[in-house]
This record gives C-alpha cells, sequence and structure tokens, in this order.
C-alpha cells in the first residue's frame, strides 16, 4: 500500500450495488477499497483504519437483526469520531437526512445515477478539508 491512496470501506448489504460501487471506484482513482455486507463486519475492521467510509442506511436486507445504518455510524464514531462517514440511502427524505447529520455523518447521499459523481466529489472535500487542518496545524505550532 502507498501512503498517498486514500482507503475507502464500503459498506451495503445490496451486493451488485457495493460491486458496482467498488468498481467505480476503482476504475477512477487509485482507493484501496474494503467491502462489507453489514455494518457489524465493518466495524470488525476499523483497526484498519479507514480514511472514509461509505455507509448504506438501510443494513437488514441480509440478516433482518443486522444493524441499520444510524447504530453503525454511531458505533463507528464512538471508535474514532474523526472517520468521516458519508450516508447512502434510497430515501429521497429530507428527514432521513438530517437524522444523518444529527448522528454526525459528514454527508448524506441518495443512491441514484449520481451517486457516485457526488461521492467522489465529497472524497475530494474531504481530502481538500483535511490537508488545510494540517496546513493549519503546522502553522499554528510554528507561531
Amino acid at each position: 500500500m502507498t501512503p498517498d491512496r486514500i482507503k475507502l470501506f464500503l459498506v451495503d448489504d445490496d451486493a451488485l450495488f457495493l460491486k458496482s460501487l467498488e468498481i467505480e471506484f476503482l476504475e477512477h482513482a487509485d482507493f484501496e477499497i474494503e467491502t462489507f455486507p453489514t455494518g457489524e463486519k465493518c466495524l470488525q475492521n476499523l483497526n484498519h483504519y479507514p480514511d472514509v467510509i461509505i455507509l448504506d442506511y438501510h443494513l437488514n436486507g441480509i440478516d433482518k437483526n443486522a444493524m441499520n445504518g444510524l447504530e453503525v455510524l454511531d458505533k463507528i464514531k464512538e471508535y474514532n469520531p474523526d472517520i468521516p462517514v458519508v450516508m447512502l440511502s434510497s430515501q429521497d427524505k429530507i428527514e432521513v437526512a438530517i437524522n444523518c447529520m444529527h448522528h454526525r455523518a459528514f454527508d448524506y447521499v441518495v443512491k441514484s445515477e449520481t451517486a457516485f459523481m457526488r461521492l467522489q466529489k465529497i472524497i475530494t472535500t474531504i481530502f481538500q478539508y483535511k490537508r488545510m487542518e494540517k496546513e493549519l496545524n503546522w502553522y499554528m505550532e510554528r507561531m
């Protein structure tokens, strides 16, 4: 692994959507990607230090007793509040998006034909923000 590669966790119980998202990311950028069909599997692998997590809002398609996306988001934030988590959902409801933001999601994306492009822009924004934060910290240390 090269240090400049972004480690991306993709979490979705829809195997077809998960695979297509993985292929899109691999074709358009140099990501290191780990995919998980459940939130529980994602949580078990947080020690792999993901840079960004793309997390489905509903995760009970395989196992009806599986944790939902908000429960997983809360556990991720308990583990490390600095990991940016982008929620994905087929629901185009403002209440769902607001609820995700209350749970400290970085952003919310509706599953659609443009979802991948939105996700790419969000990840770019995350890393621009992180770079600015590092530069500011570097500057502040020298003052």
